[in-house]
């Protein structure tokens, strides 16, 4: 029965939440654009959000290409490198742990502010609060496994990962059973990530599809009607394209 629950939820589970990741973003892309947005809550109380969303973003960006570039990546290539297990098992406690406490404490800020500011937490969904603290969470299990990879600095453990993320990935069969006996922090973290792959279209999570890296090379400016109610528009520093709903 152990075996069984374990294949389900590493050798099935994977493949149910990938397709409801791309499947789900795609339906609400083209049926509910309108909510595909971030849904900033910056013009009801911005103290706290400056620090706090620039701390978690940075971390949250720093932490996303580190797994991604270390599960990912096949394992010739950094033997290619002459990148040993061991330093990239240091390499990751070292880096993930400073983007995970950025992450943490503008999380913290980021959850304080929504949480105990009255006007925010009415004007927030339930969804809203929903994936800010599931994310918390997941984050704190990730901050957990560092102090868990320092049993196994010769990097092994991590090499058992990469080998079933890409085992996922390539379809191969089986690779569920390399998680069989992982330490149950790591397979709590990897449940969790893989359970916000699954909720992600039905959040405000969406609007990660739409980051703005071409705003940076736009120009013109946004045409608006001034407050007063004149007929004649102003033209104001605003970028002239329609930026994603904030």
């Amino acid at each position: 029965m152990r075996d069984l629950i374990n294949h389900i939820v590493f050798g099935w589970y994977p493949y149910l939440c990938l397709t409801v990741f791309l499947l789900g973003s795609l339906a609400r892309f083209d049926r509910e654009q309108y909510t595909w947005r971030s849904g900033s809550s910056q013009m009801l109380r911005k103290r706290q959000l400056t620090m706090g969303s620039n701390l978690f973003h940075v971390g949250i960006l720093v932490i996303f290409m580190g797994h991604f570039a270390g599960l990912l990546t096949p394992i010739w290539v950094f033997d290619a490198l002459g990148i040993s297990h061991g330093f990239k098992q240091m390499l990751a406690i070292v880096v993930g742990g400073i983007a995970g406490v950025a992450c943490f404490v503008g999380m913290t800020l980021l959850i304080h502010r929504r949480l105990f500011d009255s006007r925010i937490r009415k004007t927030s969904s339930f969804g809203d609060i929903a994936v800010l603290l599931i994310l918390y969470v997941q984050l704190l299990l990730g901050l957990a496994t560092i102090i868990v990879s320092l049993d196994h600095l010769d990097g092994h453990e991590m090499v058992r990962f990469m080998t079933w993320a890409q085992g996922i990935l390539t379809l191969q069969p089986g690779v569920s059973s390399l998680i069989a006996d992982a330490h149950p922090i790591f397979r709590a973290h990897l449940f969790l990530g893989m359970t916000i792959f699954l909720v992600f279209p039905f959040t405000r999570l969406v609007h990660v599809w739409s980051a703005p890296v071409w705003y940076l090379g736009r120009r013109g400016y946004q045409v608006v009607r001034s407050r007063s109610g004149k007929n004649a528009p102003q033209a104001v520093s605003a970028k002239a394209r329609t930026l994603p709903a904030e």
